[in-house]
């Protein structure tokens, strides 16, 4: 069995649920074997122009009831209400339940919708949207290899993906790859600005900025190559690249960055702390 054998429910539609769904369809997914709960009328209206036969609605109730997939799609924040809202309801025998609230852990979930519920955590990110995220799965006592592999494979229509087998360190992983595409956004961001602060044309510097970005990712991706290495390879003793690192080093960007991290990790944490 796969996962296009399947009928998938989300509860909310936002950005990520619509990652998703947008990987799921590029598989092969039926639209039709699709259904989503979400509350927002603007959201539910950009729902229905994803794709035709999804089925769409506000009702969290209606599509637990059939789905053999559960993706809860919601924030930290909105996850008590859905867990009371699903509590008690009539949900598909043997259904798999997929979490990416961030924070929230597998015994909150499991102490709502049953211990015996199969409950596969999963950390996905933003560029997922492109079909290029990276997601983490951690999974609860409940959840068999059969559910594994199914998580997996919805997952991995997203992009790539690994599991975690110790879910403490979701937090971390939440840290950085969750949160991580903000962080190379911003250095872009500021590259651009720096760029236009020099003289080039907004234009130029954009493409410049973008273009660079996208090369050293593509670089990076041979993980074989160590980060260190490459970044010696670009940086000539005395010349242009070495003097900008001096400045970045002098104003502590490493350190920044390890508390940067720190404070999404602990951040994560206290989210999850409320969501229970």
């Amino acid at each position: 069995m796969t996962i296009r054998d399947l009928d998938i429910g989300f509860i909310g539609g936002g950005n990520m649920a619509q990652a998703i769904i947008g990987g799921l369809l590029r598989a092969g997914q039926p639209a039709t074997a699709l259904a989503v709960a979400e509350p927002d009328a603007a959201r539910r209206s950009q729902l229905a122009r994803l794709t035709t036969g999804m089925k769409v609605g506000t009702a969290n109730a209606a599509v637990a009831a059939t789905a053999s997939v559960l993706v809860l799609a919601v924030k930290p924040q909105v996850m008590p209400a859905v867990l009371a809202d699903l509590a008690g309801q009539r949900r598909a025998p043997g259904q798999l339940v997929l979490s990416v609230a961030a924070g929230v852990p597998i015994a909150t979930l499991a102490g709502a919708l049953g211990a015996d519920t199969p409950i596969v955590r999963i950390m996905p990110n933003q560029p997922a949207l492109v079909g290029a995220g990276m997601s983490v799965l951690v999974a609860g006592a409940a959840a068999t290899a059969s559910h594994r592999a199914l998580a997996l494979e919805l997952a991995q229509t997203t992009g790539r993906a690994l599991w975690l087998e110790d879910e403490s360190l979701m937090d971390a992983v939440t840290a950085v790859s969750g949160s991580g595409p903000a962080y190379f956004y911003l250095l872009m961001e500021l590259m651009e600005d720096g760029a236009i602060r020099l003289g080039l044309p907004p234009d130029i510097a954009r493409t410049l900025v973008r273009q660079t970005a996208l090369g050293a990712a593509r670089s990076a991706a041979d993980e074989s190559q160590h980060l260190a290495g490459l970044r010696a390879a670009v940086t000539s003793p005395g010349g242009t690249t070495a003097a900008a690192l001096a400045v970045m080093e002098q104003a502590g960007l490493g350190d920044t960055v390890r508390r940067a991290l720190a404070a999404a990790r602990d951040r994560g944490a206290e989210l999850g702390r409320g969501a229970r």
